[in-house]
């Protein structure tokens, strides 16, 4: 049977096993989104976000680029953030990597990938930065999932700089702030920092909101 067909004929499958479970589950689906969490992965098809994390459809607002990166300039990373802060209110906003990232690999490496090394400098410069700690790994492995950790921890960080995230701080004290990174190898998750509405913004990124038009 042809991929698709099939895949297709899953779905027929998967549809009955909710209906026989839950006679009005799409209809109630249909009716509106309130997800508690934004999660914010890397396009890996080996990382689902919601079967890793044991959620269902509706919990979770979805995200997903190579190497799960937060950048500014990336309009459709910063549209996702900003519907899910301001029209969705969610909670929580995870930033989830995971080991053996192609994408780290890629950045570590001198290879040429056209359109593609614009996207990864900001792991080479997180590779920049943290170069002391990642290079003082033995193995290879070893040195890309310490930069996998701490491109995660960056990409935190990143949020906290946008006026996006500090407006919902400064308004409502929400969201929290996660970030994570899943094992392929065991399928576990390892938390790695979270920060909280009461942390401190440094001065060079902080944004004012006591006026009325900022």
């Amino acid at each position: 049977m042809d991929s698709t067909k099939r895949m297709l004929q899953a779905n027929r499958a998967w549809v009955e096993r909710k209906l026989s479970l839950q006679p009005d589950y799409f209809t109630e689906m249909a009716k509106e989104q309130k997800p508690e969490f934004l999660w914010i992965g890397c396009s890996d098809s080996r990382v689902p976000a919601e079967e890793i994390t044991g959620t269902s459809p509706g919990e979770l607002f979805v995200h997903r680029n190579v190497a799960n990166l937060v950048l500014h300039t990336d309009l459709n990373v910063m549209s996702v953030l900003q519907f899910a802060v301001e029209t969705l209110k969610v909670k929580h906003v995870i930033v989830c990597g995971h080991y053996n990232c192609g994408g780290v690999k890629a950045a570590l490496s001198h290879k040429r990938y056209g359109l593609m090394n614009k996207w990864l400098r900001q792991i080479k410069d997180t590779y920049h930065h943290h170069r002391a700690e990642v290079d003082a790994f033995e193995t290879y492995d070893q040195r890309v999932n310490a930069l996998v950790e701490a491109s995660v921890v960056e990409q935190v960080h990143n949020l906290v700089q946008t006026s996006i995230i500090q407006r919902a701080w400064h308004e409502e004290q929400r969201p929290t702030l996660h970030g994570w990174v899943y094992a392929l190898s065991d399928g576990l998750i390892k938390p790695l920092v979270q920060l909280d509405p009461d942390t401190r913004i440094d001065d060079a990124y902080r944004f004012d909101f006591d006026d009325v038009t900022g």
